[in-house]
């Protein structure tokens, strides 16, 4: 697997040895509400939730833990990949409050599409994100990803229901 290096990110593989620096990191309310979690439902990071992330991650040969000089700071994925139809889905997550809105995201993100689109030679990436979420879909949006389409009440967050956005990219769209 390989390492992908930015500015200020790094995208490297994961190993199990990853999991204190995940438990140290815990588990942000504002964040879990992201992923789509009510915030009553948020949970505290626990030593065996670190160790199956970690484990989870390191298993996946299109998954990269995201670090800025050394320090682990979050993740970002492909998965569902058809190689075949030359597609697949994306997901990152960033678990350092203090890092959000300040670029990083979008970087790892252009990092990844760079590395799917001509290493891999995909043809598409997919994202779905909650229609609430409007930092990531800013981010998706600098990136060049575009919203293909709503669907409609597919996450209940906080008593209430809320829209997933699907997003797509194709390699033709990309800019390097």
């Amino acid at each position: 697997m390989v390492v992908l290096k930015g500015m200020k990110v790094q995208l490297r593989p994961a190993s199990l040895d990853d999991a204190e620096a995940r438990l140290a990191l815990g588990t942000d309310v504002d964040i879990g509400e992201m992923f789509g979690i009510s915030r009553s439902d948020v949970r505290p990071m626990t030593r065996d939730g670190a160790s199956q992330w970690a484990q989870k991650l390191a298993e996946n040969p299109y998954a990269w833990i995201i670090e800025i000089e050394g320090r682990l700071i979050g993740e970002i994925r492909l998965h569902n990949l058809d190689v075949r139809d030359r597609r697949a889905s994306m997901a990152i997550g960033l678990y350092d409050p203090t890092l959000l809105g300040k670029g990083v995201g979008s970087e790892a993100i252009r990092l990844l599409i760079q590395h799917a689109f001509v290493q891999l030679k995909l043809h598409r990436i997919g994202i779905r994100v909650l229609a609430y979420n409007t930092r990531a879909i800013r981010a998706y949006e600098k990136c060049g990803f575009v919203v293909e389409g709503r669907e409609r009440e597919t996450a209940f967050v906080n008593g209430t229901w809320h829209d997933d956005l699907m997003m797509g990219l194709l390699a033709s769209e990309f800019q390097t």
